[in-house]
């Protein structure tokens, strides 16, 4: 509906669009909002005056109720005709409203209606320009978080408003790994008995985290009673969210005292010099409107009215100043006929403008999202204290947990670290803060069942005394829960039950006694019980605190072979293969490089190999005489030494071992071969090894059940054949304790089954397994963990290593030696390659210069017979130069021989019946045999001329003939 009017300070015809409101005049949020909307419109058109379109409201009061909500909408939108609602306040009545405003095509904009639930609804008339709730629980709980709360509590509203939320509230909670036990729901009518009742309740629980989801009147009383019964002392904490944390100040001051050190998650509003200005402004209009309320506190919920206003009076502007009208279906006298009233004909117009509105209001940047939502907003973390609240940190979206606002919300870092907050003052005026649980106030002590064990009383060991009727329980398991308990920061009462029928009798399985902590029957479990995955179905556990892993028990017997060949098991086969083709190629280089220098490595071939074996043999003992003349030869001997030397002493060591130390060897070294052999096993009675057994293929008949060190010793001497075991099968810390008493008759071998070792049993969400797990590292890494087991697994004196497995002593591999055979051989193959290198490089005039008619076969075997004579330029041979020399000048068949004082000739291993010219021993070329030796440097035959035949003895010379060669070649 509009009217058009005239204004003295317009000179343009305005249009007055209407607009309902519907308000709880009754109420302080519906009296702020009416004087903050009021004061909107007056700040807004006194700024812009030449706007063509003026809003002109029409106030309805819902009095508090849904159903008088509903018709003064209804009423608004028939007869009313207005183009948008402000309101309703609270959710419940928001939910009828929003489903007219889009039959009507009217938009709906509340200030103040929270609930997630509207959001369900999808309207697209309806545009909630308040912070919706769901957008705090993720602040929530990363509060719980950074205090390392486990449990959390929430006690909301049982309405819209509070069962809005709480979907939201449970899953934020658990992706912090925070368990919510109950959910405490007060009806909004509840008495204060009623609210007695459900705070005792939470009082007989261990939680003491408590999360407030309620309207400011409930939870006014809710805190006031929670005082007066003493659940606002020390060791509680509690969050309110910003239902109440916004309105704070608006609050009586005896309902702040009973909220003293709660914490709150209010919407964070910039404290600009603009919005001083305006809490000035709109405290003076209140004033004016209700002078009776003089304590009235401007809240959020009065900014967004303001904001929410401004943007509907921009919005109105937009859409233009014709069209207002309504088309009507089908025309009714009543009131209250749902099914017949008008669409406003601008209202998508007017929907699509609020969607498109940006300004700056006095909450900030004001701007809408597609669903008619105000964007996310940052939220400040307070702290009840004193007269009123105190920040002490903020959360964003972006940021997390943060001290302030600056560089911090720029950065893409994310913190949930209670460090990020200021001092806070805790329930019951200190600053520690809450462990978040307690021993139920009833008294009771923690009832601790413990199995009762008939062996491996190590561990648990239960003792009564008939006199005292009293029972006392030992043991190393019981021992560290001790330790374990007395490193908590807090006193927890206890008492051990033992797990037993009325005989003394264990009452079960380890299985059936972890039931118990499931069905209530025990508080805890305190025991050598194994943590496995079905039993934390029903409860649990603790971080371990002993090994973990199920292993197999095998008696051993000594392997030590006496034999005559047990010589040879030092050394595996490779390793003897490789000895010994070493020790011959290390002789075959050591006579190459001395071949032509050292008489000791000449003579007949066999004398040569022998010689040459012998020398690399006879270095193993260092018992070697021949001479190495060669600096070549004796680099690859001190190598193969070396070598040498290092092979002995191994070989020395481990024969000594095998003779000497005893080879303790497992009789059965897998799994399998028991159950081949069909040979049966042991395992603890009531363990969940029989499980293991089972599913590894064992068949009953083979499972034998010992209860105790001394009993599985009687079955394994026995023997499997005659009703004992062959191995047995059982946890780490029993087989220690096993072989600690029998270390030199078993021993542990694979396989090995994972499990996760003792731990201690909780119900299943227990606050305290947190903190016994932490407990239980600190004691574990300290030296209390070794002093107890000192205690219970002192290691006897002749077993020095209860956890040895067989001692062995294998034979030494290749693998272990193959470096220093490459050592060798490298030195060995280079040595050679420099040999080859000088010898070819002296004689190359036999390759190079040689009678192009000669192959290259007829040229390699000369330099093979010149390898085979002697080097008479080795200083090795000076000694007999001056004999050699007589020996050569009387050889026969030489015409003539020219020599130089100096020269020395060999002596000639020929017999006086040899050829005029036959060169044997070690003078140089066998020309005897080669008439290619014969010939010109042109490669032409020399015929019955005299030639002259240079030697390898330095300056001498043969003067011949060639008819005398060919003579002597025949």
């Amino acid at each position: 509906m509009a009217e058009n009017r005239s204004s003295s300070t317009n000179i343009f015809p305005v249009v007055n669009v209407g607009v309902g409101v519907v308000v709880d005049a009754g109420l302080s949020v519906g009296k702020m909002g009416l004087s903050c909307i009021n004061l909107s419109v007056s700040d807004f058109y006194a700024s812009h005056a030449y706007y063509k379109t003026r809003l002109l409201f029409h106030v309805k009061d819902s009095n508090q109720d849904v159903v008088a909500a509903a018709a003064a909408a209804l009423d608004l939108i028939k007869n009313g005709q207005v183009q948008a609602i402000i309101g309703p306040v609270t959710s419940m009545q928001a939910n009828f409203v929003i489903n007219l405003g889009e039959k009507a095509h009217v938009p709906i904009i509340s200030y103040s209606a929270t609930s997630p639930s509207l959001t369900s609804l999808r309207s697209p008339y309806f545009f909630r320009l308040t912070q919706n709730d769901s957008a705090q629980v993720n602040a929530i709980s990363e509060i719980v978080q950074a205090f390392n709360w486990r449990h959390a509590v929430p006690i909301y509203i049982d309405n819209d408003y509070g069962d809005g939320v709480i979907t939201f509230l449970t899953n934020a909670l658990q992706q912090v790994n925070a368990r919510v036990p109950y959910l405490s729901a007060i009806p909004p009518s509840a008495t204060d008995d009623q609210i007695s009742a459900e705070l005792y309740k939470l009082m007989t629980m261990q939680t003491r985290v408590f999360i407030v989801h309620m309207t400011p009147g409930l939870g006014s009383r809710l805190f006031t009673i929670a005082k007066r019964i003493g659940m606002m002392s020390r060791g509680y904490a509690w969050i309110i969210t910003d239902g109440m944390a916004n309105v704070l100040n608006s609050l009586d001051h005896s309902v702040i005292d009973s909220m003293q050190g709660a914490l709150g998650v209010k919407t964070y509003i910039p404290k600009t010099k603009e919005y001083d200005e305006f809490r000035v402004r709109w405290r003076r209009k209140y004033l004016q409107d209700y002078p009776e309320d003089i304590d009235a506190q401007l809240n959020v919920f009065g900014l967004w009215a303001y904001d929410a206003t401004t943007a509907l009076a921009m919005a109105i502007e937009k859409v233009g100043s014709t069209n207002y009208v309504f088309q009507m279906k089908n025309a009714s006298s009543s009131s209250t006929d749902l099914e017949n009233f008008g669409v406003s004909q601008n209202g998508e117009k007017l929907r699509e403008a609020l969607l498109n509105t940006r300004f700056r209001g006095v909450t900030g940047g004001f701007s809408i999202d597609d669903n008619g939502q105000l964007h996310d907003s940052k939220f400040e973390i307070i702290n009840v204290n004193g007269n009123g609240e105190r920040g002490i940190g903020f959360w964003t979206s972006k940021n997390g947990i943060i001290r302030a606002f600056g560089n911090s919300t720029n950065t893409s870092t994310y913190s949930t670290s209670k460090n990020n907050l200021g001092p806070i003052i805790w329930p019951g005026e200190t600053s520690s803060v809450p462990k978040g649980w307690e021993i139920p106030t009833n008294g009771k002590k923690l009832r601790i069942g413990v199995p009762v064990k008939h062996g491996f009383r190590e561990f648990v060991n239960i003792k009564y005394d008939l006199s005292t009727n009293n029972t006392e329980v030992t043991g190393y398991s019981i021992d560290v829960f001790k330790a374990v308990i007395d490193a908590l920061p807090y006193a927890v009462q206890y008492e051990f039950i033992p797990f037993a029928n009325s005989n003394g009798e264990s009452a079960g399985t380890y299985d059936d006694l972890i039931y118990h902590v499931y069905s209530g029957g025990f508080d805890a479990v305190v025991g050598d019980t194994t943590i496995v995955a079905n039993r934390s179905n029903y409860a649990d556990f603790t971080f371990p605190y002993t090994e973990s892993g199920v292993s197999m028990i095998v008696p051993v017997k000594d392997n030590r072979r006496k034999n005559a060949w047990v010589f040879l098991k030092p050394l595996t086969l490779d390793l003897w293969v490789t000895s010994a083709c070493s020790f011959i190629f290390i002789g075959f280089v050591v006579w190459v490089l001395e071949h032509r220098i050292n008489e000791d490595f000449r003579g007949p071939p066999s004398h040569q190999i022998g010689t040459s074996f012998w020398f690399s043999f006879s270095t193993m003992v260092f018992a070697h005489r021949e001479r190495v003349v060669s600096n070549l030869a004796r680099f690859v001997v001190i190598v193969w030494v070396f070598v040498v030397l290092i092979l002995t002493q191994s070989y020395t060591a481990s024969l000594t071992s095998l003779l000497t130390v005893e080879q303790l060897r497992p009789t059965v070294t897998d799994v399998n071969e028991l159950l081949k052999n069909r040979m049966s096993v042991g395992y603890q009675e009531g363990s969940f090894v029989y499980g293991i057994l089972r599913g590894l293929g064992f068949q009953d008949s083979q499972l034998k059940i010992y209860n105790s060190t001394e009993q599985c010793d009687e079955l394994f001497r026995k023997g499997s054949e005659n009703g004992g075991i062959a191995a047995a099968f059982d946890e780490i810390p029993y087989m220690r304790l096993f072989l600690g008493t029998y270390c030199s008759k078993y021993t542990m071998v694979e396989p090995t089954f994972k499990t996760d070792g003792f731990g201690f049993v909780f119900p299943v969400g227990s606050p305290l397994v947190p903190d016994m797990s932490k407990a239980i590292l600190n004691v574990t890494e300290g030296d209390k963990m070794r002093e107890i087991e000192d205690a219970w697994f002192k290691k006897k004196g002749s077993c020095p290593d209860l956890m040895r497995s067989s001692v062995s002593s294998n034979s030494l591999g290749l693998d272990s030696f193959w470096g220093l055979f490459l050592i060798a051989g490298v030195a060995s193959v280079s040595a050679l390659f420099v040999f080859a290198i000088r010898f070819l490089y002296e004689h190359r005039h036999i390759m190079l210069r040689y009678n192009p008619r000669t192959s290259i076969l007829r040229r390699i075997a000369i330099l093979f017979r010149i390898f085979d004579h002697k080097d008479l330029s080795s200083h090795t041979f000076r000694k007999s130069e001056m004999q050699d020399k007589s020996d050569i000048t009387s050889a026969r068949g030489l015409s003539a021989v020219e020599t130089s004082p100096s020269t020395h000739y060999p002596p000639s291993p020929s017999s006086q019946t040899e050829s005029n010219f036959s060169f044997y021993g070690d003078q140089g070329i066998p020309s005897a045999e080669f008439e290619e030796t014969i010939i010109n440097p042109y490669g032409e035959a020399l015929q019955d001329r005299e030639v002259t035949i240079e030697l390898a003895i330095p300056h001498a010379r043969i003067i011949t003939t060639t008819s005398e060669v060919a003579h002597t070649n025949n």
